[in-house]
């Protein structure tokens, strides 16, 4: 496989977390203080009227629709957004074979979702999701990690391989690998990161128990997942998304483990039933407490499902 080598560049200028364009490597800004991640892309394409609810969730639009997806990314960044994160979730080799669409061309589609994010957000720093192993399943198991028992980590490192390098040969900043439920997921994705030799950032989705500790979805202690991370050059932070924006602070408390800065961006509050395939509830991430996950040690703030421009223009407000 080829490897691809970045390195941290220049000394980071106000400019790299204001309104200009970035003019160091994402690591480098994140010494100088919080940058301002983008919010839930696929679902801010669903509000504007994209059908989404097939199995390749947004990544469809890729091929379908790929203005619209310029203009998604051009909304975040027009909020106050650095980081533009591509529609590359749900884009694998198998999730679009599903649909007819060979391996060739699968993989330029996701090489496409970073020049798109470049399009919709010039100047901007470009981080290439990864979505979890299943989230590839459209059934909701990334929110159960239940299929780590029967899914080994050689499988689970052959199923990100692909994606990954696209991404990375595409020219992302960095890979958003995000919404991970198991400790086995984030073994595998080190030891993609390490071999590919890009900047990556690790989120899991997690949950807090009732002594107030942050665990994974599949129910391992969050701050034990998260020091697997400790000393992996690849890895400039470490976090939580995809959880309720009440779990953000235990989560990075957990996070802090590996040493590095952290990363949240939660959902708005509302709640997935996969089963019904809809959203449940009310919700907005409070504004407010982003200072607090700053305070904590986030250095990469935003948000995740149902949080919109609206919602990011107020988080950069907080936390500039």
């Amino acid at each position: 496989m080829k490897t691809i080598r970045r390195s941290c560049g220049p000394t980071a200028s106000r400019a790299d977390r204001d309104d200009g364009p970035v003019t160091s490597p994402l690591p480098t800004a994140l010494a100088v203080g919080p940058v301002v991640l983008d919010g839930g892309l696929s679902t801010e394409l669903e509000a504007r009227g994209h059908d989404v609810a097939s199995a390749l969730w947004s990544a469809r639009l890729l091929r379908d629709d790929p203005g619209a997806v310029v203009a998604a990314h051009a909304a975040f960044a027009a909020a106050g957004a650095r980081v533009a994160t591509t529609v590359s979730y749900q884009a694998t080799v198998e999730g679009f074979a599903s649909v007819g669409v060979d391996r060739d061309e699968a993989l330029e589609l996701v090489a496409r979702s970073v020049s798109l994010a470049r399009e919709g957000a010039p100047g901007s720093w470009v981080a290439g999701s990864v979505g979890p192993y299943g989230a590839a399943l459209a059934d909701g198991s990334e929110y159960t990690g239940a299929y780590v028992s029967e899914v080994g980590v050689d499988a689970l490192r052959a199923f990100h391989r692909p994606r990954m390098a696209a991404l990375a040969e595409a020219g992302a900043d960095v890979l958003a690998c995000e919404t991970l439920p198991a400790a086995a997921e984030v073994e595998a994705l080190l030891a993609e990161a390490t071999s590919l030799g890009v900047p990556v950032w690790l989120s899991l989705t997690t949950v807090v128990d009732d002594d107030g500790v942050a665990r994974t979805r599949r129910g391992e202690p969050a701050a034990e997942v998260f020091a697997m991370a400790r000393g992996v050059a690849e890895v400039v932070a470490v976090g939580a998304n995809c959880t309720d924006p009440a779990g953000v602070l235990p989560a990075l408390e957990a996070a802090s483990a590996a040493g590095v800065p952290l990363v949240a961006y939660p959902n708005s509050g509302e709640a997935w039933d996969a089963a019904a395939r809809r959203w449940t509830g009310t919700g907005e991430v409070p504004a407010g407490d982003a200072a607090a996950w700053v305070a904590a040690g986030a250095r990469l703030v935003g948000g995740c499902c149902r949080v919109g421009p609206a919602g990011i223009a107020a988080l950069a407000r907080t936390i500039r």
